[in-house]
């Protein structure tokens, strides 16, 4: 689990994004895909499922992982890592997703 950035392409909003990649390597390079979810240093107004602060990660600015925005990426896009996800909290956004999907 990484946090690197992506490009942006066509209508989405310009110069790279933070994702929190949620899939596993052998399954990026399989299918040329990350599943990922969206970082934002901006706080955030909805709290815990829909967002989660990262406190433990080593991001250069405070950070809220989108748990509600999750998606598949092309590797293509993928630009380098930034910084990883302490298996405490990856579980808690794990714990998130599945509040919200009704896991």
């Amino acid at each position: 689990m990484s946090g690197p950035t992506i490009n942006t392409i066509s209508h989405e909003h310009s110069g790279q994004r933070p994702v929190l990649i949620l899939s596993q390597g052998i399954f990026n390079q399989r299918s040329g895909t990350v599943i990922a979810m969206a970082l934002t240093s901006q706080e955030q107004r909805a709290s815990y499922p829909l967002t989660h602060e990262l406190e433990k990660s080593r991001l250069p600015k405070r950070s809220w992982v989108k748990i509600s925005q999750i998606r598949t990426l092309s590797t293509e896009r993928i630009g380098k890592k930034i910084s990883a996800v302490d298996p405490e909290e990856l579980a808690h956004i794990i714990e998130g997703l599945n509040e919200i999907i009704g896991a």
